[in-house]
């Protein structure tokens, strides 16, 4: 294990090609099969290659030789159809063991000349396990969906016995390869580790998945992430991709295993896609190209071939890789890794994690019913009503006394499996009795989890349970149970956590994030003096809990809390959101809930609320008493809502371009249908006036006399007519086939790891009002999903979006591939953190000659006509090459003549500033559960909202612009009663966290004192002669005694749903209008709660007094810079704020894998108190030669 591990850190190793293929080769008959053994066997053995290495051992051989000699550093045994079940097509079930240990030893004594031949280059052997010819994960028959020709059972005892004829031969390393069902390779592994047990040695195993198509999911469903996920439990050698797919296709599979598979990368995909007579035509040349690519994008580790390949290509292959160097295996973050069909990451900054309850038989009355009444199908409707709610993994618990609960979750999990909407998300499989357990665990293909075990019966049976566990690859929770009884005090309940952690780590080698401790939910208000401990008990245990072992989670049963109140629905919900409110603040990040059941904490009567909470912290003796008085009055309530609009006037091709102009669509149906009725066909109408009326809005607004957002009222209004004509116009098509008219097709998206889309969505409204058809692929994006869309779509441009700095190095990154994939069509960049320097230094390189900066949607539809016009096109491409080179040169040899000096040289001079700290009022986090919407209206800087809409100029003095200040009035009165209509409904809810810590500075870094946190703020590099070379370290002193601040505010809770109800009302203009007021409240929440901070909770500067517009041009004294400002660029730094501050539990904002924060309209950063701190920049840092 050690050699082969030591060899793959220096170099890419070679795996042989395919042996069915070389098998074909030498056209063997009847009688090769047979030999003289097997001359009487009552079957046919044509095709049965395996059985050669018994009768043609010569033929295997010269095989293996051939891959050696072409330089194959792996070879696989001849045995993928070597197991029970397979060999059962033959009847040949009993000469198993005999066929992989006889394959082994030929394989074995072959690689062993070539070692001894040049001990340099040793060879080494695989012993293959194929996938069998049968599937526990899904059915042979489709209307028998829970019927499976195999279980899990026979599988283990098929591939131990396979696996112990291969190690008897005396291969080096098992390879479970071809993987089409996950669930048969994790009883191939299941099997072999018991195997390892029983001999009481090991070698090292590599697994290799089959992506069965453009889908990028093997056959039984997973995505790549999960299917690694199902099977990181055990200790593997090599992970990868095999079969199915030719080099090209299975690329951007192995770039997303290789991402976060922290052990080495396996690729061998077929010679090409087969062609029509099932041959494959990829040459060795073609191939190795790919593969050659593969190793200079630093994806892989081993390299070879599978269907179609020949000693040929693996020779090409050699050269290919030759003196590469191999992968380097990333270090990846300890997350709990989670799988159905699709992965479930659970990160520290990820919001509770929900887990559905209804699937229980103790727990829902109607899914009892269901299950007893044998109506499993339906029963599958309240699983699919959980997943739709929202939970993210589904508890399924059988246990009844009149059910054959084994049984019962066998066929219900198998039932599940059918139902990809279900089961892509992880199973919790819930039982008291350990054999219902274990058969759940062998009917699920994903990482699911165990609720639960204890140590009710021993540390013996608790250590059983354990280490079968991980063995099938499950997390597990873990109840706080003893031989003594269930724990119902805070230090019984920490006391059996603890002891239960040191076993599951230390003995049975469960990972931290595996584990998941319910410390026991019990019911309150039940009028036993002993009960009202019990909610504050759990609290406390979950706190005490993370803080011993942070990397656990904490769960429970969250209806227990409430039995109390059986029948009385809505104080039980409200029940459920105040305890679940304070225990996540404590450390609880996962619960049993039923998802569509919760009602929002801040819309329960503070009246009830507080009832709750005296109940759940046991603050008066007549607690209980209260709630019970109060529990009936509450009922729900609903609401209602009404519009109201005007006009109408003129003939009706005036009446349509007026309301197209004019942006009114009260009559807008009501006038389309007139026109129709007057035209031939539908199409003519927006053929006619509609399209009339735009083009006149496109004509005003290149000439300047519309502003946007006039133009995307316009598109509002038409985009209601072309709704309103669709009906007519597909009747049409089918009946006369009618194309559709278009001046092109444009792909646009936010790219991956950013939430922020106003400007997309504005320059989508302004081409599609320009005839173009847009394809909108909405935030976070992946690269293959963009390039993937654009082939399918046969997209004229791509048009990619981003706000945040990491999107930037993800718009390169789409570039790259686009020319690796040999993209001819032009690529649009445009967003807030983007620029045509950054475009022509980083992005057009990448993509030369076809990569187009666009500084706003006035610019795109220009841009957008000459690159889709033949005869403006070259022009325009010639102009922008010799402009990105120009700006390339100048910024190349500018950069050549910024001196920098080094670190030491830099801290010497740093700024030297006296220190005199003010320790703040209120220490430690602080929650604002909302922010009156009414108040931060006053601090709204307004300026950034008149350039969202493209308005260049400062408020107030725009709205008096002589040419631009009508429509910036009427867009800022819009603004205004869009606002009012808000603050009203309260339909957008502001939120805010902060922190005020105890700090110290230690050069470039700002220590959070018993935290271990430090937060890493550059210094600046450049040579600046006599000035100072900042870094934000330097505003904090160095002596202990100082302090630093930190927040985030939201003002993103209920935009989407105000998003999504505008844009069903086809209204993007107030669509787009929400989101730039969302903003702008949230950048006005961060400037209220900094003057709160200041004054009240600081306290260093309680007596200032400053108007809105001195706080808007920062008069204060003290700064509040952001993750991502040129002084601080690193957007990684806000997960260490996220991590103080619990941002995702405290105010529900999260981070995506880019450090985008969801809700988009949230603002985080940090307060430094020095009257001396100012902004500067560290970007010049990085010196170019």
């Amino acid at each position: 294990m050690e050699k082969i591990k030591d060899i793959l850190n220096h170099r890419i190793l070679v795996l042989d090609g395919a042996m069915g293929t070389m098998v074909q080769s030498y056209d063997l008959k009847e009688s090769d099969f047979r030999g003289e053994e097997f001359k009487d066997h009552h079957s046919d053995l044509i095709g049965n290659n395996d059985i050669l290495s018994l009768t043609r051992p010569d033929i295997v051989n010269d095989i293996h030789t051939a891959y050696l000699d072409a330089g194959a550093d792996l070879i696989e045994t001849n045995t993928f159809n070597s197991t029970s079940i397979s060999q059962a097509d033959y009847n040949m079930e009993d000469i198993v063991y005999r066929l992989n240990y006889s394959s082994a030893k030929i394989a074995v004594q072959a690689a062993k000349r070539f070692t001894k031949k040049d001990p340099e280059k040793p060879r080494f052997v695989c012993g293959a396990i194929g996938p069998t010819n049968k599937t526990a994960s899904m059915s042979p028959d489709v209307s028998s969906p829970e019927y499976r020709n195999i279980d899990f059972d026979e599988l283990v005892v098929a591939y131990e016995e396979q696996a112990k004829g291969l190690m008897d031969g005396g291969v080096d390393i098992l390879l479970v390869e071809t993987v089409f069902d996950t669930l048969n390779c994790k009883a191939a592994l299941f099997a072999i580790q018991s195997l390892f047990n029983k001999r009481g040695d090991s070698i090292p195993i590599m697994v290799s998945g089959t992506i069965t198509d453009a889908s990028g999911r093997v056959l039984s469903g997973q995505t790549v992430e999960a299917f690694w996920y199902s099977i990181r439990h055990v200790e593997l050698l090599a992970v990868g991709l095999n079969c199915a797919l030719g080099a090209e296709q299975i690329r951007p599979y192995v770039d997303s295993l290789s991402k976060i598979a922290d052990t080495n990368i396996l690729v061998y995909p077929n010679a090409g896609l087969p062609n029509e007579f099932g041959g494959y035509d990829e040459t060795p040349e073609q191939m190795s190209s790919y593969l050659k690519e593969f190793s200079d994008a630093n994806l892989v580790n081993i390299i070879g071939g599978c269907c179609g390949t020949s000693p040929d290509h693996i020779h090409e292959f050699s050269i290919a890789v030759d003196g590469k160097n191999p992968r380097q295996i990333p270090i990846t973050d300890s997350f709990t890794k989670l799988s159905g069909l699709e992965p479930l990451v659970i990160r520290p900054d990820t919001n509770f994690v929900n887990i559905g309850e209804r699937t229980n038989v103790t727990g829902s009355l109607r899914f009892k019913r269901l299950i007893k009444e044998d109506q499993f199908d339906e029963a599958l409707s309240v699983a699919l009503q959980q997943v739709n709610n929202g939970a993210q993994i589904i508890d399924i618990n059988m246990d009844e006394g009149l059910l054959d609960s084994e049984n019962a979750m066998v066929r219900y999990l198998r039932l599940i499996a059918s139902e990809p909407n279900i089961s892509r998300v992880p199973i919790m499989i819930d039982s008291s009795k350990w054999d219902i357990i274990e058969a759940g665990l062998k009917n699920i293909q994903g990482k699911g989890i165990v609720n639960s075990i204890s140590l009710k019966e021993g540390k013996d049976e608790f250590l059983r349970q354990a280490l079968l566990i991980r063995q099938y690859g499950a997390a597990v929770v873990v109840m706080a149970f003893d031989e003594d009884g269930q724990a119902d005090t805070f230090e019984r309940k920490v006391e059996i956590c603890s002891r239960a952690y040191e076993i599951l780590t230390k003995e049975a080698g469960i990972r931290d994030e595996d584990i998941i401790f319910d410390p026991n939910i019990f019911a309150v208000a039940t009028g036993i003096e002993e009960h009202n401990q019990y909610g504050k008990a759990f609290i406390d245990a979950s706190k005490e809990i993370k803080k011993l072992m942070p990397l656990v989670h904490v769960s429970g049963g969250v209806s227990n809390l409430s039995f109390s109140f059986r029948g009385n629905d809505s104080v039980r919900e409200s029940m459920h959101s105040c305890f679940l409110y304070h225990a996540i603040q404590n450390g609880m990040d996962m619960g049993i809930v039923n998802a569509g059941q919760l009602t929002v904490y801040d819309d329960i009567d503070t009246e009830l609320r507080d009832a709750i909470e005296d109940v759940l912290f046991d603050k008066s003796k007549n607690a209980t008493d209260k709630l019970v008085e109060l529990a009936e009055k509450y009922r729900g309530v609903k609401k209602e809502q009404k519009e109201d609009s005007e006009w109408r006037d003129l003939s009706i091709e005036k009446r349509l371009a007026y309301s197209l102009v004019e942006g009114l669509d009260k009559y807008i149906e009501e006038d389309t249908e007139i026109a129709r009725r007057s035209l031939d066909k539908p199409i003519e109408v927006i053929e006619g006036p509609l399209m009339d009326g735009m083009n006149k809005v496109g004509d005003l607004f290149g000439a300047g006399k519309m502003f946007l957002p006039q133009v995307v009222k316009s598109a509002r209004v038409m985009k209601k007519a072309v709704a309103y004509l669709i009906p007519f116009i597909e009747k049409e098509k089918q009946e006369k086939g009618l194309e559709d008219i278009s001046n092109g097709t444009i792909v646009l998206a936010t790219v991956k790891g950013d939430v922020h889309d106003i400007g997309k969505n504005i320059v989508g409204v302004v081409l599609s009002c320009n005839g173009y058809t847009i394809i909108d692929l909405g935030v976070m994006v992946h690269s293959d999903k963009i390039l993937s869309k654009a082939k399918e779509v046969n997209a004229d441009i791509i048009g990619l979006s981003g706000l945040i700095t990491p999107s930037l190095d993800e718009m390169v990154h789409v570039a790259s591939e686009m020319k690796r994939l040999d993209f001819k069509i032009p690529l649009l960049i445009g967003g807030a953190t983007t620029s045509k320097k950054h475009t022509a230094v980083k992005i057009e390189e990448m993509y030369p000659s076809n990569v187009f900066h666009v500084t706003d949607a006035s610019r795109c539809v220009g841009v957008a006509a000459k690159l889709l016009n033949e005869e403006h096109k070259p022009d325009f491409i010639d102009t922008s090459v010799k402009e990105y080179e120009a700006i390339r040169n100048t910024f190349y040899e500018n950069k050549k003549d910024v001196r920098l000096i080094s670190i030491d040289q830099a801290r010497e001079r740093k700024p030297i500033l006296d220190h005199n700290p003010f320790k703040p009022i209120n220490m430690g986090v602080h929650c604002v559960d909302e922010i009156p919407i009414a108040i931060l209206k006053e601090y709204i800087d307004w300026t950034p909202f008149f350039h969202a809409w493209e308005f260049k100029g400062i408020y107030p003095s725009i709205l008096d612009d002589p040419e631009k200040g009508i429509e910036a009035t009427k867009v800022y009165n819009d603004a205004l009663d869009l606002l009012e209509n808000i603050i009203k409904s309260s339909s957008l809810k502001a939120k805010a966290v902060f922190g005020l810590f105890p700090a110290r500075t230690e050069n470039e870094q700002v220590h959070i004192l018993d935290q271990d946190i430090a937060f890493e703020f550059p210094r600046q590099m450049l040579d600046k002669g006599n000035g100072p070379n900042y870094s934000l370290s330097d505003y904090v002193s160095a002596d202990g005694n100082d302090f630093l601040g930190m927040f985030a505010v939201t003002a993103g809770h209920g935009l989407e749903s105000l998003v999504e109800q505008f844009e069903l009302d086809n209204d993007d203009y107030n669509a787009i209008m929400v989101k730039v007021i969302a903003d702008r409240f949230a950048e006005a929440a961060a400037e209220w709660l900094h003057e709160k901070v200041r004054k009240e909770h600081w306290g260093y500067a309680k007596n200032e007094v400053l108007t809105t517009d001195d706080l808007l041009k920062e008069k204060y004294i003290g700064i509040r810079p952001a993750p991502g400002y040129p002084a601080c660029p690193d957007h990684k730094e806000k997960d260490k704020i996220w991590k103080l501050l619990s941002v995702s539990d405290n105010i529900g904002v999260e981070l995506t894998e880019s450090r985008a924060m969801y809700p988009a309209a949230s603002v985080c950063g940090w307060y430094f108190s020095h009257p001396k701190a100012k902004y500067f920049s560290v970007l010049k840092n990085e010196k170019i030669t």
